[in-house]
């Protein structure tokens, strides 16, 4: 928890470490008063097929293209730029290097661009090669780059670390850049060529691979913009959300570059359900597995067993501090969540193996967690704790209804484990799964949390932010035993919500989780509206916009799409699907039921 008493050490904690931006690469035109309004005739074209983008303008009477590429396995990129600017002297490459920008929204850059004299770059320069070395405190990135025409970079401009390319000789510039943590210079960078080549096998087959929804025969505007939205976020987060940490999430710079765990599941989760576990799989079990002891470690300090997992964290596992990242819960039964994929997906020993420690771990803090109530005889959650909304006063929180029903969700899941290693659970385990308190009820209705007040009340604070009772019907399967679930119940929360909860406040996701209650329910007219609500929108990029209370683009609304569209194909058990309007022509391939 932050420390009023030393708020500048905690708010240093909060920012450190931070994102840093490794370089900014553009167009010169060698005159600082050339902006975008200045060109004419712009375009940009994204191929989704070859994983390129070709962007095309004029700029005095001359035409421009520039074609820009990744390699798939290493941190290279490769840019072809075409003009008659490029022979004549005109038009340039620049490399600018930024201090680290403390702003927890920057937009649309990350960094600050005028400060030269608390960070240094120095550069190393051959024939058609220029190595970069950029030193912020005891932090060193480097950046390679090489061309294949005749040019030199020039020293940096006064009062920035921006350095120019002045091509000549030729009307095509080949331009590689290789980003690196270490010693690149030596490092011999691949062809232009061949980054073209690598870039189209990958993206040829990672879109002949996997999972796919095709709903091209049906001349509906909404399934055409669904379809739109499925492919681009396909695209976007295998771009954006497929590292080897759990995404960040935003493009821009958010919460200082930390990932947020609870997250974890909206960005990734829908890499298992579309066959790309191949993706998924390079940040998870790993992500645990590096984390455990340092989440044991807080669990101890804090009087638990096993591991707690943290909130908004960098990749050393250790928690920013904010009393919202101290409280949060819900990204403990995460870990269980993505192993049952993944043994649906594989259902082999090894899998067992990869994620027992951490499931063992995270079941224990669970069990721990719960406190057994004498006067009701169950074991309740909380307080203090904050549930999914984070909205409530987490030292009058308890018994949220989200939280119940996914720690129920996630012993189950890790009792099963151990019976499948042919082991036998902790009895801790199945004790507390079969005596948590039931679901809080208020009105007919879940509740957010057991005895908030005014609960549907018209006006009320309480109908903001995330409808999280949806979870439990849709993201989450209903429980084994029938007697903890009422459908009638869930019906009348799913109508409340429609007709009460103020979506302007909430975060895009939601309009997934209730997509996916919707399905569950059967109303699959009403998915395909949250799905496409105006206030659930994507650009003409595909990007999700953020809404009212994060900036745009926010990445787990594509990944929520995504998980919600997998269920709509591929059902879940008992009721495989898929789950379109009965009017659309839909043809679907590679899904597996949800949970």
């Amino acid at each position: 928890m932050p420390n009023p008493a030393e708020p500048n050490i905690s708010n240093w904690l909060i920012q450190n470490p931070q994102r840093l931006n490794l370089a900014k690469i553009g167009l010169s035109f060698f005159d600082d008063g050339v902006t975008e309004e200045h060109l004419s005739h712009k375009s940009q074209y994204l191929d989704l097929w070859e994983g390129t983008i070709l962007s095309r303008f004029r700029y005095n009477k001359s035409d421009v293209s520039v074609q820009v590429w990744c390699h798939p396995d290493q941190a290279v990129i490769g840019i072809e730029i075409k003009s008659d600017l490029i022979s004549s002297g005109e038009l340039g490459v620049f490399l600018d290097f930024p201090y680290s920008d403390t702003n927890k929204f920057d937009a649309p850059y990350v960094g600050v661009w005028n400060d030269t004299s608390n960070h240094e770059v120095t550069i190393d320069t051959a024939q058609n090669t220029a190595s970069f070395k950029h030193t912020i405190d005891r932090n060193v990135n480097r950046v390679k780059t090489t061309w294949n025409t005749a040019g030199s970079f020039s020293a940096p401009l006064k009062g920035s670390n921006k350095f120019v390319l002045r091509p000549s000789g030729t009307n095509t510039l080949h331009f590689v850049a290789d980003f690196s943590l270490t010693d690149n210079t030596r490092k011999t960078l691949p062809k232009y060529q061949t980054i073209v080549a690598a870039s189209k096998k990958w993206w040829a087959d990672y879109w002949i691979s996997g999972a796919f929804i095709d709903l091209s025969e049906t001349q509906k505007a909404s399934a055409r913009e669904l379809q739109r939205r499925i492919i681009l976020s396909q695209y976007l987060v295998a771009v954006n959300e497929a590292s080897y940490h759990p995404p960040q999430g935003l493009v821009n710079n958010g919460w200082y570059g930390k990932f947020h765990l609870e997250m974890f599941l909206w960005h990734s989760l829908q890499f298992a359900r579309w066959g790309h576990l191949d993706l998924l799989s390079r940040s998870a079990p790993s992500t645990y597995q590096q984390f455990l002891q340092s989440s044991i470690d807080r669990a101890s300090a804090q009087g638990y067993e096993g591991a707690r997992w943290g909130k908004m964290t960098d990749d050393t596992g250790r928690s920013a501090p904010g009393e919202i990242n101290a409280l949060l819960i819900w990204q403990q039964p995460h870990v269980m969540h993505f192993a049952e994929y993944f043994y649906r997906e594989s259902p082999h020993r090894k899998t067992l193996e990869d994620w027992d420690e951490v499931i063992t771990a995270s079941a224990d803090f669970m069990a721990s967690y719960a406190w057994w109530n004498e006067t009701t005889k169950v074991y309740d959650l909380g307080p203090p704790m904050y549930p999914v909304s984070e909205n409530t006063n987490p030292n009058a929180t308890l018994n949220p209804a989200f939280e119940l029903a996914y720690w129920r969700f996630g012993l189950e899941i890790a009792c099963k484990w151990k019976e499948r290693q042919g082991l036998s659970a902790p009895k801790g385990w199945s004790t507390v799964r079969d005596n948590l308190a039931p679901l809080p009820i208020i009105d007919g209705a879940y509740a957010v949390y057991e005895g908030i007040p005014d609960m549907w009340k018209n006006g009320s604070t309480t109908l903001q932010d995330h409808p999280a009772m949806a979870g439990i019907y849709g993201l989450l399967p209903p429980p084994s035993d029938d007697a903890l679930f009422n459908l009638t119940i869930m019906q009348h929360t799913a109508e409340l919500i429609k007709d009460k909860w103020d979506l302007d406040d909430s975060y895009g996701w939601d309009f997934s989780m209730l997509a996916m209650n919707s399905l569950r329910l059967g109303d699959v007219d009403q998915a395909i509206a949250y799905l496409l609500d105006p206030l659930f929108a994507f650009d003409d990029a595909g990007y999700p916009e953020g809404g009212s209370r994060v900036p745009t683009p926010y990445m787990p609304n594509a990944g929520g799409l995504l998980l919600a569209a997998a269920m709509m194909a591929g059902g879940w058990d008992g009721d495989e699907g898929p789950h379109f309007p009965s009017d659309w022509t839909v043809k679907v391939e590679g899904f597996t039921p949800s949970v």
